[in-house]
């Protein structure tokens, strides 16, 4: 005899959700905040772990910035085999111990060509002034030999320097800043620190800053208070030259922590000297500007005289007619090496960059002529 089955309760579809927020509620709920609590106390002590190291390293990094590095270059290469020849157009000047400042903000250990002639070409022109290179990938604690480092200290007038952030921004208005800057969600954050350090360094010490894709063609130490203009309506502070605590470097601080934009290029550093300059000058356009307050402005055949989307002109032959009259009215040239960065030139073709870097920077064309024909 088959016994009947066990009948039970029908659950109707309208009853099922009023029974399931019961469960969640008792039993998954809680299994889900205890999970939840668990991951956020182990990121609070990862961060807590974080911040204790960092401040150990820094603790014993003290004082790095005001130290200069030192290293030796490679048996084969001798210091005294290279000699400085400044050449014959150099005259002396009452303002001979201005420094000229180059900041690496990247974490290079090694300096690329372009930034050995950039230095080794202002070292030339300036015999009698202080270079100093500021890199953040270099340590005072660590004595690591490297090409570049090691040829930049053949010149009794160069020094290269840690570049600490936080030493360098106290006591300014980048300070805070600098401090609760999240670094990890800005897409520019290298050019970005590179124009917050130049701002900086105007601000605290004066003298002459210069970007390392600069060749320097003559003495600058007549220019003070002054930056170029690269377009008619933009300047570039690829080079600045003002006196200690200007007030338009003042400016342009308060103006990079009121406005700052990390997503942006260029909003730190050639926007932001440009839209401070019109409130400088009280002006809605730079265009005509050449002297307002106690700043000047230099035309961009001063330093830009080759536009940046023109910039493969580098590596083109030019005539010596055309060069001769680019260089009689330009201080320096920039290489713009956001867009040259890497391109290849072959040592003896009598490109421009070619003839450029083995006048004016000729050891560091030496060593590049050496690596190349490894």
């Amino acid at each position: 005899m088959v016994k009947p089955m066990r009948q039970y309760p029908s659950t109707s579809p309208e009853e099922k959700p009023k029974r399931q927020p019961h469960f969640i509620y008792k039993y998954l709920v809680p299994r889900n905040k205890q999970k939840n609590n668990f991951w956020c106390k182990l990121c609070v002590c990862i961060l807590i772990s974080l911040k204790f190291v960092c401040l150990i390293m820094l603790y014993y990094r003290g004082g790095a910035q005001s130290k200069a590095i030192k290293y030796m270059l490679p048996n084969h290469i001798k210091c005294s085999s290279i000699g400085l020849n400044f050449g014959r157009n150099y005259s002396h000047h009452p303002d001979d111990n201005t420094t000229i400042f180059f900041v690496e903000t990247s974490g290079k250990t090694n300096p690329s060509f372009l930034s050995m002639c950039s230095v080794e070409s202002a070292a030339r022109a300036h015999p009698g002034a202080k270079i100093v290179l500021l890199m953040k990938g270099i340590s005072a604690m660590k004595n690591t030999q490297t090409l570049g480092v090691s040829l930049l200290n053949c010149f009794p007038n160069v020094e290269i320097r840690p570049l600490d952030l936080e030493e360098l921004f106290a006591d300014t208005p980048l300070s805070l800043w600098y401090s609760r800057l999240r670094q990890w969600w800005q897409p520019y954050l290298i050019p970005v620190m590179s124009d917050a350090c130049r701002l900086v360094l105007m601000w605290k010490y004066g003298g002459i800053y210069l970007d390392t894709d600069i060749i320097v063609l003559k003495n600058l130490l007549n220019l003070t208070n002054c930056i170029g203009r690269e377009q008619q309506y933009l300047l570039n502070t690829a080079f600045m030259a003002f006196d200690r605590r200007h007030g338009f470097i003042g400016q342009c601080l308060t103006d990079f922590v009121e406005h700052y934009n990390g997503w942006i290029w260029g909003h730190q550093g050639p926007q932001l000297a440009t839209r401070v300059l019109k409130k400088w000058c009280q002006k809605t356009s730079i265009t005509k500007i050449q002297h307002c307050k106690g700043v000047k402005v230099l035309p961009p055949e001063a330093f830009y005289p080759i536009h940046w989307q023109d910039w493969k002109k580098y590596f083109e032959v030019m005539s010596k007619s055309e060069a001769q009259k680019l260089l009689d009215s330009s201080y320096a040239l920039h290489i713009w090496n956001k867009k040259s960065g890497g391109t290849r030139f072959q040592i003896g073709s009598k490109v421009m960059i070619d003839q450029l870097t083995s006048v004016y920077c000729p050891v560091s064309y030496k060593i590049l002529s050496w690596q190349r024909n490894l």
